[in-house]
């Protein structure tokens, strides 16, 4: 299996007036434009997916609709508690167990979970040190999902480095 994992573009700033809950908070302008560069950099590496699956929080939710417009693949795109900013990977990974067998799969959330996701999964510790920038795009590989130590780290891409292969 293939796991691609996708941090939410730039969004409003935390405590931003008009938009005191976080859950709200939607992508800027800006945010919008690279995750549509971001969206054809993925398109360019020829990548798909057989399933996206994001955080319900509008920023998340919104970067992986451009992602699946871009990509044609709308009907693929499931929203998720389990991507939750705060919450452990366990759920997510027992969910992504019950979705059955999938080669591609597209994740998009938030910090500081999808860093801790990554790091427990290549690692075993969810506290070793990764960080996936504001539309930073990372690739796992797994024979076998588990909580653990369980996937190889393929590439961490900045979004300026995304970017740049389009």
């Amino acid at each position: 299996m293939n796991l691609y994992i996708l941090r939410h573009g730039i969004a409003v700033e935390h405590g931003a007036a008009g938009y005191e809950n976080d859950d709200e908070r939607p992508l800027t302008g800006k945010g919008k434009r690279k995750m549509w560069a971001i969206a054809e950099a993925i398109k360019a590496l020829e990548i798909s997916f057989n399933s996206i699956f994001s955080s319900p929080l509008v920023r998340a939710r919104q970067t992986a609709e451009i992602v699946a417009e871009a990509l044609k693949c709308g009907k693929r795109l499931e929203l998720t508690d389990t991507l939750a900013p705060q919450d452990s990977p366990k759920p997510l990974i027992q969910f992504l167990r019950d979705q059955g067998a999938m080669d591609d799969i597209l994740l998009v959330g938030h910090e500081p979970f999808l860093s801790r996701l990554i790091a427990l999964l290549i690692s075993g510790n969810s506290e070793t040190s990764v960080l996936l920038k504001k539309a930073g795009f990372c690739k796992l590989s797994t024979a076998d999902l588990k909580h653990g130590k369980c996937a190889i780290l393929e590439w961490l891409l900045t979004p300026k480095q995304m970017e740049l292969m389009r």
